[in-house]
C-alpha cells in the first residue's frame, strides 16, 4: 500500500543486549566530545512499503542520532554510520547494531562534528577505516582526516592505531562549511577530500589556503595537494565507471552545483555563481570566457545538495552510470543524467525529509540516511 514517508508505520523494535554507560554528546552545540563504551541493539524492521510519487519501496532499517555518511564494508550488508555528536556505529547485517570505539575528539558545534567515513579500497587485507571530522586548533576549527582499522571482536568493535592524515589549514572561526567528504581513486591510489571555504568566501582563491578547495592525497595523507580551487561547501565526492570525478556543491542563496572535477581547475566561487548572496545581493553568473570552470548542472532555487552517489548496481539497471544527490533543504532524492562528461536533470523524488546521505549497498539496493536527532536509515528496492 503507498504511503507518505512521515505517514509509513514502521514496527521497530530495540533490544539492549549491554548497558549504555553515558551519553555520546551528541547535539548542536558543545566541545569537543568523546563516544561511548560499545553498546550492541538488536532492530527488527518491517517489510517495506510503497512510497507515493517514487518508484521505490522503502524499508525502515533503524534510527540514528544526527547521522551524517554511511559506507559498506567488503562482502555482504554490514555498514558504518557516522553520528554528528562524535559516535560510529556499525550496523551488521542481523540488525545488530554496535558502537565502534577509538574515534577521535570532534568539535560539535553548527555543521561540525564526527561526518565522512569511507573504508580502504585494500580493507580486506588492511581493515582501514577513514574518517573525517571538525577539531578544534590554534585559530578556531578545521576540518581533519584521519584512519585507523577495524577489530570486530564479538559483541564490541574498535578502531586500532587510529592516526590523523590531513588537518586542514588554517584553523578559523565559525562552524560552518567544512565539506570534508571524501573519495577515493578507481586504482586505490589517492584519497580526495572535499574542502568548505569555512564560510570565509575569500580563500577560496587563495593558493596558500586549504579553504575552498579539493585536495588529493596519498591514503596514507602525504603529498597533499590542491586538486582544484574555487568552491563553497562541496558536500559530495564520487567517481564514475569512466573515472570521471564528480562533486556537488551547495551554493549561497540558489545555485546549487554539480561539477566535473578536472585538476588545476577553478570553480569560481565566491566571484561567480548561479545564485545570489543571502539577503538578495547580486553575484555575477557563470558566463563563457570568464575563466572559470561552471557547473554541468545548477539549481534555483536551492536545493542543499548533502551527498552525491554515483550508482552502478543491478536493482535499478536503468540508472546505472548516473548520479543521486540527496537533498537536505530540497527534501528530495535527486537523479541526474551522466553522459560522459555531460550531465542533465532527471527526477526529483520528495520524500517529506531532509536526505543527509545516500549510497549503494553490494545487492545494488540504495539506502538513505535522513537528517536530525531522529535520523532514519532506509532501504530503497524497486516498487
Amino acid at each position: 500500500m503507498a504511503a507518505t514517508l512521515r505517514g509509513l508505520v514502521f514496527a521497530t523494535v530495540l533490544f539492549m543486549t549491554t548497558a549504555c554507560t553515558g551519553a555520546s554528546g551528541a547535539g548542536t552545540s558543545g566541545p569537543a566530545v568523546s563516544p561511548t563504551p560499545s553498546t550492541a541493539t538488536s532492530v527488527v524492521t518491517a517489510s517495506p512499503s510503497t512510497l507515493d510519487g517514487t518508484p521505490f519501496a522503502v524499508q525502515n532499517l533503524g534510527s540514528f542520532d544526527e547521522p551524517w555518511a554511511l559506507a559498506f564494508l567488503p562482502g555482504g550488508s554490514d555498514a558504518l554510520i557516522t553520528e554528528r555528536g562524535g559516535a560510529l556505529k556499525l550496523r551488521r547485517g542481523d540488525g545488530t547494531v554496535l558502537d565502534v570505539s577509538g574515534v577521535p575528539d570532534v568539535v560539535a558545534q553548527g555543521q561540525g562534528g564526527l561526518g565522512e567515513v569511507v573504508v580502504s579500497p585494500t580493507f580486506a587485507t588492511d581493515g582501514q577505516v577513514y574518517l573525517s571530522w571538525a577539531a578544534a586548533g590554534d585559530g578556531g576549527s578545521g576540518a581533519e582526516v584521519g584512519r585507523g582499522r577495524l577489530v570486530l571482536d564479538g559483541a564490541s568493535a574498535r578502531l586500532d592505531g587510529f592516526t590523523v592524515i590531513w588537518r586542514q589549514q588554517p584553523k578559523v572561526s565559525g562552524s560552518g562549511h567544512y565539506g570534508h567528504r571524501l573519495a577515493f581513486s578507481p586504482d586505490g591510489s589517492h584519497l580526495f577530500v572535499t574542502s568548505g571555504e569555512r564560510q570565509k568566501m575569500q580563500p577560496a582563491q587563495d593558493p596558500g589556503s586549504d579553504l575552498g578547495k579539493i585536495i588529493r592525497m596519498n591514503p596514507d595523507g602525504t603529498d597533499a595537494q590542491h586538486w582544484t580551487l574555487g568552491h563553497r561547501n562541496p558536500l559530495g565526492i564520487a567517481f564514475d565507471a569512466a573515472g570521471n570525478l564528480w562533486s556537488s556543491e551547495m551554493g549561497p542563496q540558489g545555485g546549487d552545483e554539480l561539477n566535473l572535477i578536472v585538476e588545476g581547475r577553478n570553480y569560481g566561487w565566491p566571484e561567480v555563481s548561479n545564485g545570489s548572496h543571502y539577503g538578495g545581493a547580486d553575484i555575477p553568473d557563470h558566463a563563457a570566457g570568464d575563466g572559470f570552470e561552471a557547473p554541468k548542472v545548477w539549481w534555483n532555487p536551492s536545493i542543499s545538495p548533502g551527498s552525491l552517489m554515483i550508482y552502478s548496481g543491478a536493482q535499478f539497471p536503468q540508472w546505472q552510470g548516473d548520479a543521486f544527490i540527496g537533498a537536505l533543504s530540497g527534501e528530495a532524492l535527486i537523479r541526474v543524467d551522466l553522459d560522459g562528461t555531460a550531465a542533465t536533470k532527471g527526477d526529483q523524488w520528495g520524500f517529506g525529509a531532509r536526505i543527509r546521505a545516500v549510497d549503494q549497498a553490494p545487492d545494488g539496493s540504495i539506502w538513505l540516511l535522513t537528517d536530525g536527532s531522529d535520523g532514519r536509515l532506509l532501504r530503497l528496492t524497486p516498487a
